[in-house]
């Protein structure tokens, strides 16, 4: 089973690395995350494992999820993530009651690191698209709008997946290929080079490398 991790977005920093090298980071708050819930496919169809991160008060979670947790003799969180495994998994399979932390990674590992972009709100072509717009003088009144679109003539519509203006942001985004700097497993931390998406308290998801390039 290869160990994924939920964790919480703390901000970024820089360490020194091994060769004294300057080293801009993202701090990551890993887990640990208890396992709630193991899948098989003879009861379920496939093949998953169920962790939970981020300890929460019971009043703040619906009835199903207490009684979910509860029964995995979990303590009561609030973010619930499914790790699916190959049909044919075996070996290293967690079981309920498990808690996988951040020792499962290592210093110089690749991974992939999954979270939600900032959101934006409704924005024009110029901020979403990086569009250069429209002239500025010579009597223009269209400054930062799109401009035509389309013609009356063949095919004589917009065609589907036209960039225009609307919702920005809010969406998943994967990082892939970034070096593990540093493991603090005492204080539940990941110090990961480079950064990725989401806002400081993002919960995002980190993950060994699925197409792993040796580390720079």
């Amino acid at each position: 089973m290869k160990h994924q991790l939920l964790g919480k977005k703390i901000g970024m920093t820089q360490v020194y690395d091994g060769e004294n090298n300057l080293v801009p980071v993202t701090v990551v708050q890993a887990g640990p995350c208890p396992v709630t819930q193991v899948k098989t496919k003879a009861t379920d169809g496939y093949n998953a494992v169920q962790i939970a991160f981020a300890p929460q008060k019971e009043s703040r979670l619906s009835a199903g999820e207490v009684g979910h947790l509860r029964k995995a003799g979990v303590a009561p969180h609030s973010h619930l993530h499914e790790i699916r495994l190959a049909d044919d998994a075996k070996g290293d399979v967690a079981k309920v009651g498990d808690v996988i932390t951040v020792e499962k990674f290592t210093a110089g590992q690749m991974v992939d690191v999954i979270g939600t972009v900032k959101g934006r709100g409704f924005q024009g072509v110029v901020k979403r698209y990086n569009m250069d717009g429209q002239p500025d003088s010579h009597g223009h009144m269209m400054h930062r709008r799109i401009g035509s679109i389309g013609m009356r003539q063949t095919p004589g519509h917009v065609f589907k997946g036209k960039r225009m203006p609307g919702h920005m942001g809010q969406v998943q985004r994967t990082v892939q290929n970034l070096r593990v700097v540093q493991v603090l497993a005492e204080k539940n931390l990941l110090l990961i080079k480079g950064s990725f998406p989401g806002a400081n308290g993002e919960v995002v998801l980190v993950r060994p490398a699925k197409k792993a390039i040796a580390a720079k």
